[in-house]
């Protein structure tokens, strides 16, 4: 059933105040927020109707009335208005994104204390790599006649060493042959694949040659396998004591154990995944998630890479605001990545403006 342009004013008044005060919001209220010239009577009517078709929840008789999930919904897609960055704000998420890239988990780690300072809600980060990486380039380097140096590169141009010890003599020369083996038979191969041609190898190699290519292949398979896993950074957790919804410990507790096991295969957004997503109370297949939202926000750090940032926090979520925020900071985090260094300031539209021109 469509609602009437009054009664959206109304349930927009309500969110809105309610995400403000956390208090259940009554008629006298809602008529000075929505600006209606209407009676209390029929404001209350509306209300009403509003309840019965399941946008807003009365927590007591007496007491006005709070969005349900079903209101939130109907806000975020239709009622609120883009939230606009004021140039304090695109500063601050500026200066604190300002880190270098050297080490891409600390950047992602210091994302998402910022998230949580900015919005006081618990934030998380997390980066993935591509599906499918593979080995591009072996090196060997000899250090002693008993140790040398691997060192792989993945197509996404990341790259790991590691130095091996051996119990038998090991020459230049004999390096750069297996150097010209590992390239020839190991590289563009997904992981899946490398057991499979080791086998293989091991058919007609040298025992001792074997036992190198082995230990390499070995090294490879895990960078491979760490590369497909999802570090999950979380940051603020406790702000959430700081609100009324989980003042009691028996609502703040799984929550607070979900953000801290960082549990989040169960997140409905992946990374990948385009935009802002917004996912409120039992919208969320997880349990620890039924009565709170999750806002999320898409970053590309190039070659691959790509995460969600985010916050978890009560239903009663100014979306609009944290919406804004984090789409900044992703957008931060991706220009960082992609440029070397911090976005021009300015609100979003103006930096995208920026982006395009050559």
């Amino acid at each position: 059933m469509e609602l009437s342009e009054r009664k959206k004013k109304i349930l927009r008044a309500v969110v809105e105040s309610y995400v403000q005060n956390a208090e259940p919001v009554g008629s006298k209220a809602v008529a000075e927020l929505a600006g209606l010239e209407v009676s209390s009577a029929t404001i209350r009517n509306d209300m009403a109707d509003l309840e019965e078709m399941g946008y807003l929840e009365q927590p007591h008789t007496s007491a006005g009335r709070i969005p349900s999930a079903k209101g939130y919904r109907l806000y975020v897609n239709e009622l609120m208005e883009d939230y606009k960055l004021s140039m304090q704000e695109t500063q601050r998420i500026n200066e604190a994104l300002n880190a270098r890239m050297d080490e891409l988990d600390r950047v992602i780690d210091e994302a998402g204390k910022v998230v949580a300072k900015l919005t006081q809600y618990p934030a998380f980060a997390l980066t993935a790599a591509p599906e499918h990486v593979t080995i591009r380039r072996f090196d060997l380097l000899l250090v002693e006649e008993t140790s040398f140096i691997a060192v792989v590169m993945t197509d996404t141009n990341v790259v790991h060493n590691k130095l091996f010890h051996l119990n038998h003599p090991v020459s230049e020369s004999q390096l750069q042959m297996l150097g010209v083996l590992l390239n020839a038979s190991f590289t563009e191969r997904p992981l899946s694949e490398l057991g499979p041609e080791l086998e293989r190898v091991s058919s007609h190699a040298a025992s001792e040659a074997y036992e190198l290519v082995e230990l390499v292949v070995g090294f490879a398979a895990e960078v491979l396998e760490g590369m497909g896993k999802h570090p999950v950074h979380t940051a603020g957790i406790a702000n959430l004591l700081d609100h009324p919804e989980y003042q009691s410990l028996e609502k703040a507790q799984p929550l607070m154990s979900f953000l801290s096991d960082a549990e989040f295969d169960a997140l409905p957004a992946k990374p990948g995944d385009l935009g802002t997503n917004i996912v409120i109370g039992p919208e969320n297949v997880n349990e620890a998630l039924k009565d709170s939202s999750v806002i999320m926000a898409s970053y590309d750090l190039g070659d691959g890479m790509k995460g969600l940032i985010g916050v978890v926090g009560p239903t009663r979520m100014d979306y609009a605001k944290i919406s804004a925020r984090l789409k900044y900071v992703a957008q931060g985090l991706s220009w960082i990545a992609g440029q070397g260094g911090l976005p021009p300031a300015g609100p979003p539209g103006e930096r995208d403006t920026k982006e395009e021109s050559p």
